[in-house]
């Protein structure tokens, strides 16, 4: 492949020099159960021996029955056709003698309070902690899945704790965090029990955030929106190649979701990951932040992360800073008004910038707060309204 002139063979070449990057588990999943302490009077323990699994089952949302005890299921884009006994793409969902039903509903299969700013979500309560969770399995496989190893397995090969919504959001609340995030693995699939956690946690003052692919069908994403505080949707790239040949799945759905959650008022952030030689051209970059700017407005932030070999694409080095900064600067040609660069600590564009008079109002190292200068959602110096959910 050539990109911008440089064959791929000459680009590794000279990237082989860049070097690791550092990860925050906001993109990297804890290993299961080895996790933040919470009160003893709150057991996460995984479930040791044969557990009872039937406890995780629920009916299942959004599908219909069809001919032969098959069902579809129209949660996802995917609208697998399932054979009863059988399971959808995402491994979590079951046609049982013509009834769907969910396998994951209160199956954590991984917990930790994490920095808002890990998610990333840049405009939500910026300093305060998400008490953040998945259940096993995913409606995509990313080839550069930094949870591979629970997105990627079907829910019984992976240690798991019984956390229904009210002692999930005892636990959250155990850990003094104000929101709490549906992350790690992919949300959709556990839709039902996000919604329920999601209403519960609600009604008792703790916000909901959805950290998701986006890939999902329209009518089971405005019925889940009212019960959430913000989503931040991973933007794969701009390409339906990309998505097909990189994580099995299409863009179109994806863009979909991004303005529906922009028509519905849903507190919404961006995050691209750049792949070298993939996803990192100027061309598609440009057009990417032209849509954005177009169709969801200049307030909606982006963070551009950097890239870090794993799971089955190897063979790239980290994302080169200078194409960071390149896609920052196309960005903010574009009109955004709030760009961001991740897994670069201590980079300028870490920070969060008044568009009007140019102020830092959130000073950023990493995941750390440094400053914070926002006054009822407004900018200190010129007054000028912050876009996000500061309180």
């Amino acid at each position: 492949m050539n990109t911008h002139g440089v064959t791929r063979r000459d680009f590794i070449a000279s990237s082989a020099a860049a070097g690791a990057v550092a990860l925050g588990c906001g993109w990297h999943c804890p290993s299961a159960f080895a996790q933040a302490p919470l009160p003893k009077a709150i057991d996460l323990s995984p479930d040791q021996g044969s557990p009872d699994d039937s406890r995780y089952v629920r009916p299942a949302m959004h599908y219909k029955k069809l001919e032969a005890l098959r069902v579809e299921c129209q949660l996802c884009p995917r609208r697998c056709q399932v054979a009863d006994q059988e399971r959808g793409y995402c491994g979590v969902r079951e046609n049982r003698g013509g009834e769907y039903v969910t396998l994951v509903h209160s199956r954590v299969c991984s917990h930790h309070a994490d920095p808002i700013e890990k998610k990333p979500l840049f405009h939500f309560l910026p300093g305060t902690t998400a008490f953040s969770i998945a259940t096993a399995g995913c409606n995509m496989e990313c080839k550069f899945c930094q949870n591979w190893n629970i997105s990627q397995f079907r829910p019984e090969q992976v240690p798991s704790a019984y956390l229904p919504p009210e002692k999930l959001v005892e636990a959250c609340r155990s850990s003094e965090s104000k929101s709490l995030a549906f992350t790690y693995s992919e949300p959709v699939i556990f839709y039902e029990y996000m919604f329920d956690a999601a209403k519960e946690a609600k009604a008792r003052g703790i916000l909901p955030v959805m950290i998701s692919n986006g890939f999902i069908e329209p009518e089971p994403m405005r019925q889940l929106a009212p019960h959430l505080s913000a989503v931040k949707v991973d933007l794969k790239a701009f390409t339906e190649k990309f998505y097909d040949e990189v994580c099995s799945g299409h863009l179109e759905p994806v863009l979909k979701t991004l303005v529906l959650l922009k028509e519905l008022g849903t507190w919404l952030e961006i995050v691209v990951l750049i792949v070298p030689t993939l996803n990192d051209s100027a061309e598609e970059i440009k057009s990417m932040t032209a849509w954005v700017a177009e169709k969801l407005g200049p307030d909606v932030p982006v963070h551009f992360t950097r890239y870090h070999p794993t799971y089955k694409i190897k063979n790239l080095p980290p994302t080169p800073l200078d194409t960071l900064d390149r896609a920052y600067r196309i960005a903010r040609q574009q009109g955004l008004h709030f760009v961001y660069l991740g897994n670069v600590p201590g980079h300028q564009a870490e920070s969060t910038y008044c568009p009007g008079c140019g102020e830092t109002l959130i000073g950023r190292y990493g995941f750390h707060i440094l400053k914070m200068t926002i006054q009822e959602g407004k900018c200190s110096k010129c007054g000028r309204a912050i876009p996000g959910v500061w309180s």
